[in-house]
Order: C-alpha cells, then sequence, then structure tokens
C-alpha cells in the first residue's frame, strides 16, 4: 500500500509539468494548427478554406528561396559546426598545460553565452568596411579597397555559416572533451603497447569513442537547420536580404509584418513537417538508436 502510495505522490509531481506542456506547447500547437486552415482575422469571422493557406505557401517563389537558403546555410553549419568542434577538441586534448587548457576552453566557450544580438553587434563591427579589424588587416596585407563583407551577395551566406559555427563551437567542444575524458585509459594503454603512435590513438581509440557524442551533436544541429531565425533578423540587411533570409524570416514577414497569420501558421507546419521528415532520415543515415 505504501508503494502504491509513494507511486501516487510521483504522479502528482508531475501534474505541473504536464500542465504546463499542455498549456504553453500542446494548446498553442493544436491551436496554431486549426489556424492554418482559416482566413484568419482578429475581429470577425474566421472562415475555413482547407488547404488554400497552403497552396499559397507552396506556390510563392519567396518561400521556395527562402528554403534553399536555409538549405545552404543550415547545411554549412552542420558540416563545418561538426568538424570544427572535434578537431579544437583532439587539439586541446593534446595540450599538456593544465591552465592553458582551461583558459582555451573558457575564450571559445564564452561566445555560447552571448546572445545573436551581441555577437550578429561584433561581427557586424569586426567586418565593417570602415574601421572593421578585418578590413584593417586585409588593407595591411595589400588589399586595393575594403571588402563590404555585409553588403556582398558573394560572402553573405558564408559569413552566417562562419558566425554560426564560431559562436557554438566551444560548447560543441566540451562535449567533446567530456567524452574524451571518460574514455578508459587502459586502451590508451594498450594501443601504445601494439606500437600506436599519437596519430594512431587518436583514429583508432579516440575517434570512435567519440561516435555516441557525435551522433548527438549530428542530432541537434539537424533539429535546429530549419529554425534558424535570432542570427538572420539581427545580421541581415536589405542589401543580402535575397541571400540570407530563411524560412523562419519567411513566417515573420507573412505573419507579423504582412499580418497574414494564416499563411504564416501554414508556413510554420510545413516546417514541423520538414524538421520530423529530416529528423527520422538523419536517425536511420547515421545509425542513432544503435548507441
Amino acid at each position: 500500500m505504501k508503494a502504491v502510495w509513494k507511486y501516487k505522490m510521483l504522479y502528482l509531481m508531475m501534474l505541473p509539468v504536464l500542465g504546463y506542456f499542455i498549456l504553453f506547447s500542446y494548446y498553442p500547437l493544436m491551436r496554431g494548427l486549426i489556424i492554418s486552415f482559416e482566413n484568419f482575422r482578429l475581429i470577425g469571422s474566421r472562415p475555413f478554406v482547407g488547404l488554400q493557406n497552403y497552396m499559397t505557401v507552396v506556390n510563392d517563389s519567396a518561400f521556395w528561396e527562402a528554403l534553399r537558403n536555409t538549405l545552404l546555410i543550415g547545411g554549412g553549419s552542420l558540416l563545418l559546426g561538426f568538424i570544427m568542434p572535434i578537431l579544437l577538441a583532439l587539439s586541446l586534448n593534446e595540450v599538456l598545460s593544465t591552465w592553458f587548457k582551461k583558459v582555451t576552453q573558457m575564450v571559445v566557450y564564452l561566445p555560447h553565452l552571448f546572445s545573436w544580438v551581441v555577437v550578429g553587434g561584433m561581427w557586424i563591427m569586426m567586418l565593417s568596411p570602415d574601421t572593421g579589424i578585418v578590413n584593417q588587416i586585409l588593407l595591411i596585407l595589400g588589399a586595393d579597397k575594403p571588402v563590404g563583407f555585409m553588403s556582398s551577395s558573394v560572402y553573405s551566406r558564408w559569413v552566417m555559416i562562419l558566425s554560426s559555427v564560431w559562436k557554438e563551437m566551444g560548447f560543441t567542444c566540451i562535449l567533446y572533451l567530456a567524452a574524451i575524458v571518460s574514455i578508459n585509459p587502459s586502451l590508451y594503454e594498450a594501443a601504445r603497447n601494439d606500437g600506436a603512435g599519437r596519430f594512431q590513438l587518436v583514429r583508432f581509440v579516440t575517434l570512435p569513442s567519440l561516435v555516441t557524442t557525435m551522433k548527438v551533436v549530428i542530432m541537434l544541429n539537424v533539429l535546429s537547420i530549419l529554425r534558424m531565425f535570432d542570427q538572420i533578423f539581427v545580421m541581415r540587411n536589405g542589401a543580402i536580404a535575397k541571400q540570407v533570409d530563411v524560412i523562419m524570416m519567411y513566417t515573420y514577414q507573412k505573419g507579423i509584418l504582412e499580418f497574414k497569420v494564416g499563411i504564416a501558421t501554414a508556413a510554420g507546419f510545413l516546417v514541423i513537417l520538414a524538421t520530423l521528415i529530416l529528423t527520422f532520415i538523419t536517425r536511420a543515415v547515421i545509425r542513432y538508436d544503435e548507441g
């Protein structure tokens, strides 16, 4: 009887959490799904329009341009955001000086704590053609004139990719370092006894031991590909909007600026559907559930 009461108490403790998700997650989700089938108005009737909002989104060339930008920027961030933290973690693992390793970890982790308002402002200032440190260095090295990184269609997507990787690289690096620390030292000892050098230790011991962490990082990055907004909203401008506007900027434009809430909600649910499909495909490709 006491055991039953114990479990009842656990269920009671879960009720506030369940109520939170119902109130702030599931109810807005269902309400949004209903709105996506309506001609939404703040005042007056909201006639049911079926799939018209979805057809409007699918037939809108701006939506497909935004999707293309999302895949290009998100794909670049996914690739570089996967490779760079691994290289950084492996490099830091080889550092013998403890204080240098800790200071470096702190420095590379700090950008993760900043909002995109701060990070975006920093990159805009660094890449400024007038006073930016990057252009000052290029001029010293012999460049003919400053480069307009934030106004060039050639560099705009790369700026978004590199700034995104730079911001999150330290956080992901710490995940890999934590996984490296947990590797059984006897594996390294056995490899050394077999004549393995430093490169072989990394290739045959460290990297295979990081596979599970790699899968987690890939899944987290894939889930965030289609949800990019803060970075683009802060760093975009009229000159590069066509090259960097992503799907969430499209929903913002339709829902907030044009107040076409039904169309914006339909676009949002298409993003949710695409994210689910992308997630299932990624899980199958990387064999996420196999550990």
